[in-house]
């Protein structure tokens, strides 16, 4: 079956869910919002220059979920997708996304935000296959350590992979649209590569290869 992929940050939604996220725990009084806000900007500017350590945001933004029951989370979460996310959806995603449907092929997000994120906007859009950074628990509490190999960067690759492997799949004829240079590992691997509201470089390069730019705004 051919596979649709995509990338959910600034490529289905018009933003950043994890960034989103670190300003509803402020705004719930999960955290100090003046510092952590501070610092969530500048670990994701350097997500925007290439150079973030993905072990280092996820410490930082996880800190405040320690000693928190998935389900304490899950509570906050569901009204975050329908207030915040959901108005963000670039509507030429959703159109994108059922004609992907209307042609019979699997649909897959992958994405280098938490899970319990990913997988609670996926299920406001329909799609059940969801790749995204695995937390640990312990104790039915997370520990705000994750799980296994980050989906960043290479770490799509390694993680799409296994994901293949244990669904009897290919990337035989499939698609993967995404915004970021970040994800040029998985773009430059798939048939159909496509930049979504590209950043500058992955523009460039998209330009160069002769990749299809689609606006989505």
């Amino acid at each position: 079956m051919t596979l649709a992929i995509f990338d959910l940050d600034d490529t289905l939604i018009d933003g950043d869910c994890a960034s989103l996220w670190s300003a509803e725990m402020a705004k719930i009084g999960w955290v100090d919002g003046e510092s952590f806000l501070a610092r969530d900007h500048q670990l994701m500017a350097l997500y925007a220059q290439g150079e973030l350590a993905m072990e280092d945001y996820m410490a930082f933004s996880l800190s405040p979920l320690v000693g928190r029951t998935p389900e304490e989370v899950a509570f906050v979460v569901e009204p975050f997708v329908e207030d915040v996310i959901e108005p963000l959806l670039h509507s030429d995603a959703t159109r994108c996304l059922a004609t992907h449907r209307k042609a019979g092929e699997r649909i897959v997000i992958i994405s280098a935000s938490a899970h319990f994120l990913v997988s609670a906007i996926a299920q406001r859009l329909g799609i059940d296959e969801v790749l995204a950074i695995d937390l640990d628990i312990q104790h039915g509490c997370y520990s705000g350590n994750t799980q296994g190999v980050l989906t960043y960067r290479e770490g799509k690759v390694t993680r799409l992979k296994q994901w293949l492997a244990e669904h009897d799949e290919s990337l035989a004829g499939a698609y993967f649209y995404s915004d970021s240079h970040n994800d040029l590992p998985l773009l430059k691997l798939v048939d159909n590569p496509r930049a979504v509201n590209p950043v500058a470089e992955l523009r460039r390069y998209a330009e160069q290869a002769g990749w299809p730019i689609l606006n989505w705004r």
